[in-house]
Parts: structure tokens; C-alpha cells; sequence
């Protein structure tokens, strides 16, 4: 079946510079590299024929997680049916399907020896279901062969897709995790403010977004999570709010990173937050309640998703 060409979205203000040249903050010192543990991570991706995340949306974190064996799958291909200012994944008509991938992400998951390992995919709108069977099928094949494995989502918002997340909630049912309360962590990322949604996140919705959120936080054993990029022009106050309505919302988790430009068709840094403002940031949001909170300008939704921050 052929494979859809890469569709680059072009943004009016797409040819705009970044606000400043990358702060010293941002530049990345990484980690002695264990060749061991990182060709081992590629190797398992690529005899499995799988997506990650880490590869097609330019994760700068790729390096640090693949040394440490970890990586996001990303399912049900790698072409997305919507096209954010902010991501380098490719856009277009998906043709790809593949009923055995579930199999195929949990068998790479045991291979790597993982406890906990998340799993994301590209906006399917063009599926009955937009994918959501086969999130649900992953956690089945996750369970029976690592009956105690954390497994986090990061799903789509499913829109127009009345049952998705019932079918996902079903799997959960069926699979309890015999050794914690949390049977599954489910994150949507609300990404931005409600001011630049239609420039950062056309073709999604705020409020539906928090609808989501909503109904995953209100299932039994269900922890959810959401994650914002900061940089795109929102004001401090503007955060503070998305955070409160997470709050609202029943979201445990929630993790703030710097927006990065994966490449000159895609939206300009308006700013580069400092590391004394995530600090405030993650302050402020514990203050609200929030179990679980990770914020720095390297931060990414899956970032040392695994931590239990309650010990």
C-alpha cells in the first residue's frame, strides 16, 4: 500500500523568526551515550516495525530515554489527519492500518524489559472508532503477557467518535492491575490556552478537550493527565487558568515544556520561558492539587512519565 507524501502545513506566520536565538537553558548537554541500551531501544522499534513518537515528532529528549531503554510508541502509523502549527509529524490522508500492531508494541514493550511504558498515536478522524480499539487492544496484549505493567495513553481527542472511550474503559475492566489503584494513567494534551487554538490547534476544541479529560477522570482506577507548551505568546494569568480548568476537570497530572520549533514552516518561539519560571509554574500547580507534576523547558508529556511522585 502506498505511503502518503509528507504534507507540511504553511502557517501564515510561518516565516516569522523566533524571538531570540535558543537561551543557554535550552541547548542540550547530553547524557554519556550506553550504546548497549540506546541500539537496543532502536533495534526492538525497528524489527518491530513500529512508530515512536520520540523519532517523528523530534522529541529532544530522545537521546536521554533511549539510553535508558524507554521509548513512546506511537500507534496506528505515522501520517495524521490534522495539521497543528506546533507538530512535525507528517499530515495527510492516512492509508496505513495494521491489526497486529498491538501485538507487535507489547511484544517490543517485554523485549525491553519495561514496567511501565506509554503509549500515543497520530489523530486517526478518519476511522469509525478514530483508534481507539486499537489503544484498547494494546492494553489487552500489554496485560496478558505483564499482568502488573503501568500503561499510560496519550490519546487523540476522539472527536465525533461516541464510543472510544468506552472501548477503551472496557479493556481497563477487563484487565485490573492486581498492584496498584491506578489500572491506567490517560492523558490529553490540552497543549496551549484557548486564545491560540485556532492558530496552534486547528481542526481541536478547548472545551472538548477538557470534555475528554473529564470523562477519563471520572473513570474507576483511571488517572488522568494533560500537558500545555509554553513559548507560543500565552500570558502567565492564561496558564493559570488552563491549569484550574484541569483541576476542575479531575486531571492529576500534568507536565509544562518549552515550545520548540521543529522546523521554519512551523510556528515561531514567542518566548523562551526560564527555568525559574517553570519552577513557579510547578509550584503554583501543586498548590492547586495536582499529584503529579513535571515542568522545565525540556519537559515533554512522557518525559519520566513512569515516576511515581507520591513515594
Amino acid at each position: 500500500m502506498a505511503t502518503p507524501e509528507k504534507f507540511i502545513p504553511v502557517f501564515d506566520h510561518s516565516t516569522r523568526p523566533n524571538v531570540s536565538r535558543m537561551p543557554e537553558w535550552i541547548r542540550l548537554n547530553l547524557a554519556p551515550v550506553d550504546d548497549s541500551l540506546f541500539q537496543g531501544t532502536a533495534a526492538q522499534v525497528r524489527s518491530n516495525t513500529l512508530n515512536t513518537v520520540c523519532e517523528e515528532a523530534r522529541c529532544p529528549n530522545r537521546g536521554e530515554c533511549w539510553n535508558r531503554g524507554t521509548a513512546t510508541f506511537m500507534l496506528l502509523g505515522e501520517t495524521c489527519t490534522r495539521a497543528c502549527g506546533f507538530c512535525s509529524v507528517k499530515t495527510g490522508r492516512p492509508e496505513w492500518f495494521d491489526d497486529d500492531e498491538a501485538r507487535r508494541v507489547a511484544e517490543a514493550t517485554i523485549n525491553m524489559g519495561l514496567d511501565y511504558v506509554v503509549l500515543t498515536s497520530v489523530n486517526r478522524d478518519d476511522m469509525e472508532d478514530g483508534g481507539a480499539a486499537v489503544y484498547a487492544n494494546s492494553l489487552r496484549e500489554l496485560r496478558r503477557r505483564k499482568a502488573n505493567i503501568g500503561i499510560e495513553f496519550l490519546t487523540p481527542d476522539f472527536y465525533q467518535k461516541p464510543n472510544a472511550v468506552e472501548t477503551i474503559y472496557q479493556a481497563v475492566e477487563e484487565f485490573r492491575h492486581p498492584e496498584s489503584n491506578t489500572d491506567l494513567v490517560w492523558g490529553h494534551n490540552v497543549e496551549t490556552v484557548p486564545s491560540l487554538y485556532k492558530t496552534v490547534r486547528k481542526g481541536s476544541n478547548y472545551q472538548r478537550s477538557m470534555q475528554l479529560l473529564q470523562q477519563a477522570a471520572a473513570l474507576e482506577g483511571v488517572e488522568a493527565k494533560s500537558a500545555i507548551m509554553l513559548g507560543l505568546g500565552e500570558s502567565h494569568a492564561e496558564v493559570i487558568a488552563v491549569l484550574e480548568d484541569l483541576r476542575s476537570a479531575g486531571v492529576q497530572r500534568v507536565s509544562l515544556g518549552q515550545y520548540l520549533r521543529p522546523t521554519r514552516f512551523h510556528l515561531p518561539v514567542m518566548a523562551y520561558v526560564t527555568p525559574e519560571e517553570f519552577t513557579q509554574y510547578e509550584e503554583e500547580a501543586r498548590a492547586m492539587g495536582f499529584d503529579w507534576v513535571k515542568a522545565g523547558p525540556l519537559v515533554r508529556s512522557s518525559y519520566h512519565a513512569e515516576e511515581d511522585q507520591s513515594k
